[in-house]
């Protein structure tokens, strides 16, 4: 008898292969989607530093050229914000005197992984807490 079509295990290991594929483009459409939220963190965290220089140049209350109150002001936390936000945890900013600033956010790839900028003009690797700046 001459049947035309697939066998049922024909068809099964087709389905295996399948799934095996997808499996493993989908891992590696993780990865990729993790290397972009950190690419997009640097970015964030690299523009804190044009914000830092505006705020440093503008007028607070009879008081220029100064870094107090950076933490706090709305377009420095605003920037900051969308960095922890595409991260998904929390970063830090500290004012450590009325001349220097740092600011860090966690890598979305990494838990222990932080992106830091400081008034130095360091970007880069940096600390897990609050209690230094980033050099």
């Amino acid at each position: 008898m001459n049947r035309k079509g697939f066998t049922l295990i024909e068809l099964l290991v087709v389905i295996a292969i399948i799934g095996i594929l997808s499996s493993v483009v989908l891992a590696s459409l993780n990865t990729a989607r993790s290397k972009g939220s950190d690419a997009a963190v640097k970015a964030q965290i690299g523009q804190l530093s044009a914000q830092a220089a505006i705020f440093y140049d503008t007028d607070h209350g009879g008081v220029t050229n100064t870094y107090s109150g950076l933490c706090t002001d709305s377009q420095f936390l605003k920037l900051l914000n969308a960095a922890t936000t595409t991260a998904g945890a929390n970063g830090w900013c500290k004012a450590v005197d009325a001349n220097n600033w740092a600011a860090m956010s966690p890598l979305k790839s990494s838990n222990t992984s932080y992106w830091c900028i400081d008034g130095t003009g360091y970007v880069g690797a940096g600390p897990a807490t609050s209690s230094s700046t980033c050099i």
